[in-house]
C-alpha cells in the first residue's frame, strides 16, 4: 500500500508541475495579448488557450492539493462531532468522493470520445478539444485512486476502534 501511494503522489507532483506550467502559459498568453492591443492587435485564439489551459490547471492541480489537504474543509462541523464519530465522517467523505471522481473520470473519458469521432476543436484557432477533456478524466481518476487508498485506511481506523 505504501507503494500505491508513493506512485500516486508522484504522479500527483507531475501532474502538478504541468499545472504549474499551464498557469505560467494563460499568463503569458494574456500579457502577450494585452500588450499586443497597445499597437491594435490581438492574439487571435487568446481566449481559446487560455480557457484550455484554464481546464489544464483545475484538472491537473486536483490531485495534489487533496494530497496536500488545502482544500477548504467545513471544520466547524466536524470539530462539533465527538471525536469517536470522526472516523465513520472520514469513511463516509472517502467513500463517496472516491465514487464521484471515479464516475467523473469515465465520463470525461466516454466524452472525450465522443468529442474525438466528431472532430470537435476550439472555436478560433482549432485546437481538438479531447485531449483537454481526457486529461480531466485521468487526474479524476487519479485523484479517485487517491480517495480509495483513504477509504481503505478511513476503514481500518472505524474497525481498528
Amino acid at each position: 500500500m505504501k507503494k500505491t501511494e508513493f506512485y500516486i503522489e508522484k504522479s500527483a507532483d507531475f501532474c502538478n508541475a504541468v499545472a504549474a506550467i499551464a498557469v505560467v502559459g494563460m499568463m503569458s498568453v494574456t500579457a502577450f495579448d494585452v500588450a499586443m492591443r497597445f499597437f491594435s492587435i490581438s492574439l487571435p485564439g487568446a481566449y481559446d488557450v487560455v480557457s484550455l489551459l484554464g481546464a489544464v490547471v483545475v484538472a491537473f492541480a486536483l490531485t495534489y492539493t487533496s494530497i496536500q489537504r488545502g482544500h477548504i474543509a467545513v471544520d466547524f462541523v466536524y470539530q462539533k462531532v465527538p471525536e469517536s464519530y470522526r472516523p465513520f465522517f472520514d469513511l463516509f467523505n472517502e467513500f463517496f468522493g472516491c465514487i464521484f471522481f471515479a464516475l467523473l473520470a469515465w465520463q470525461c473519458f466516454v466524452y472525450s470520445a465522443a468529442l474525438k469521432s466528431a472532430g470537435e476543436v476550439s472555436l478560433t484557432i482549432q485546437i481538438p478539444i479531447y485531449p483537454f477533456v481526457a486529461g480531466v478524466g485521468l487526474n479524476s481518476g487519479l485523484l479517485s485512486a487517491y480517495l480509495l487508498l483513504h477509504l481503505v485506511r478511513a476503514f481500518k481506523g472505524v474497525f481498528k476502534r
